[in-house]
């Protein structure tokens, strides 16, 4: 049984805080994964910019709101899960998720927590665990899973390293360059080429 994880920002839909950082003109919101290895140090970022501004959760439900998946992505999603078991695994956040996953079809979205004030700012987050991505990768392959992954970003690459085989979609020249060894796939027809491939030529569990 082949089982197919997909990072969900860069790959289905816009990046969220690409999308916040254009709509508020604050451009230092727009540094995301892409970016920053260090997802903590990314977070904690986030965080004081969105204290330092006056920023709540409303305010960034706002402009997810108004946001939809990447063209194509609930085509390729749904032909996709035709074929394979499929899981979102995003370091995105269940309170921002919910609109973009409405438009989706509802697939099985694996992600954190953030923790909200009285007031309505973000305090905190809790990950569901540390370096997510990869461990589900290793769970679902100790359930007798073949795991084929993508994303685009260096909180895919641990996913990427853990599956029986790894892709990357659209990411950018920085990531490519420091994971040389996987595929590069320009639009969601070749990833989806590239998965039927990679299903082909791993052995049945």
């Amino acid at each position: 049984m082949h089982l197919v994880c997909l990072d969900l920002e860069g790959v289905l839909v816009p990046e969220i805080w690409i999308a916040f950082a254009n709509r508020t003109g604050i451009a230092a919101f727009a540094r995301t994964t892409r970016d920053e290895p260090d997802y903590d140090r990314l977070m904690r970022y986030r965080l004081a910019l969105l204290r330092e501004h006056g920023l709540g959760l409303a305010d960034i439900q706002a402009v997810i709101g108004a946001m939809a998946p990447l063209d194509g992505a609930k085509d390729f999603l749904d032909d996709l899960r035709a074929h394979y078991q499929v899981v979102i695994l995003s370091d995105t956040f269940y309170e921002f998720a919910d609109p973009l996953m409405r438009q989706l079809g509802r697939p099985t979205l694996l992600c954190h927590r953030l923790e909200i004030d009285a007031e309505g700012f973000v305090a905190g987050y809790r990950l569901r665990q540390p370096d997510q991505k990869r461990r589900a990768v290793e769970a679902f392959k100790s359930l007798n899973y073949r795991v084929i992954a993508a994303g685009d970003s260096y909180n895919d690459t641990g996913m990427l390293l853990a599956a029986d085989a790894g892709f990357l979609i659209h990411p950018p020249a920085n990531v490519v360059a420091e994971f040389p060894q996987f595929p590069v796939n320009a639009d969601l027809a070749e990833l989806r080429r590239s998965i039927d491939a990679a299903a082909l030529r791993l052995p049945p569990t």
